[in-house]
């Protein structure tokens, strides 16, 4: 997917929507060539755009707690992603769903970290959360309260790596 991210850096609207549209297209190939490879069909995969419920819902979740700008800007343009059959999963929540998460289990205990936010899980029950520091962390275990490990040192990286996980899926 499209040019690295600089430190420092805040995501770009833009930037995210063009990741988007790489993102359907790789999923619409990967979808084509799942049964044959796989010989049995694929779940349902995608990365829905954001509406004008999932825009409230993030005013809701900004009003609740404070989120690093840069999940702002991602849910502004992507409302959640459901990608069962990339990898072992990957699934970036809604903001309504990372808002009642915080409410139900409070914010991921990273060290260093004033607020981290879950946002995202892999099919394995590990969660991904973004600190105030932008950047992504992934739980060591399928818990809320263990230890977390710098996954990509931005959001923009975390959604590289993705893409890249669509793209060179077989």
């Amino acid at each position: 997917m499209r040019g690295g991210s600089v430190p420092g850096e805040r995501l770009d609207a833009e930037w995210v929507r063009s990741w988007w549209e790489q993102a359907e297209s790789a999923l619409t190939k990967l979808m084509e060539s799942f049964l044959p490879t796989h010989g049995f069909p694929p779940g349902h995969n995608a990365v829905m755009l954001a509406t004008d419920d999932s825009h409230q819902a993030t005013g809701a979740l900004v009003d609740l707690t404070p989120i690093p700008s840069d999940l702002t800007t991602l849910y502004w343009v992507i409302s959640e992603a459901s990608l069962p059959d990339v990898d072992s999963g990957y699934f970036i929540h809604s903001p309504a769903t990372a808002a009642e998460h915080f409410r139900e289990y409070g914010p991921a205990p990273i060290e260093g970290e004033f607020i981290a936010l879950v946002f995202a899980s892999d099919g394995g029950g590990h969660l991904f959360a973004i600190g105030d520091s932008g950047q992504v962390w992934k739980s060591t275990t399928a818990s809320w309260f263990d230890d977390f490990e710098v996954a990509a040192s931005s959001l923009q990286e975390f959604l590289e790596q993705l893409g890249r996980r669509i793209a060179n899926q077989p």
